[in-house]
């Protein structure tokens, strides 16, 4: 009797967590804060030759990221997540900005829309417009994403939805790979 209880509790469980809108998501953001971790995906030396204009910043090629922990947001000024967690990557690149190197690419994008909107927020994290082909091991399928790479080009977090980039869990992600 006391087995079939148990048995009846952990399916309803289960069925909240797989039915009832929001609860997976809400267990996601507490037990898996950062994302997913990808060890075995590396971003190749060929990978980072991506001729950059910079629209804040001096233009340049990402090749000059390697061999540096390099946060790499891609986003639009048309895309409203993207929008939505600009303040907290603006908090943390005020913050971290010392430590990590920060490549924000705006996609889909014309010049003087992302000057305007850099301009009408006071953002001053780096922001460039791709001027030749991005790698497809980086090219992103929804916006915005984000890939937190080491030193050695390896993507230790990819996240390709809003996020609170000033949290303290990331926080003390990024002193774990600046050791």
């Amino acid at each position: 009797m006391k087995k079939n209880i148990i048995y009846i509790v952990l399916i309803a469980i289960i069925g909240v967590i797989v039915f009832v809108p929001g609860v997976k998501d809400k267990l996601k953001d507490v037990f898996f804060p950062v994302a997913t971790i990808e060890s075995a995906v590396h971003i190749e030396a060929d990978d980072y030759d991506v001729d950059l204009q910079g629209i804040n910043v001096p233009s340049t090629n990402m090749k000059n990221f390697r061999n540096k922990p390099v946060f790499l947001n891609f986003w639009g000024t048309w895309c409203p997540p993207c929008r939505k967690e600009w303040p907290s990557i603006q908090r943390l690149y005020d913050r971290r900005k010392d430590n990590i190197d920060f490549v924000l690419i705006a996609m889909k994008d014309e010049e003087p829309a992302v000057r305007k909107f850099l301009k009408e927020n006071n953002y001053t994290v780096p922001v460039y417009i791709a001027q030749s082909p991005i790698s497809e091991k980086i090219l992103p399928k929804a916006f915005p994403t984000t890939f937190l790479l080491d030193e050695n080009g390896r993507i230790l977090i990819k996240e390709d939805a809003a996020t609170d980039w000033d949290s303290e869990s990331i926080h003390q992600f990024i002193d774990n790979i600046i050791k």
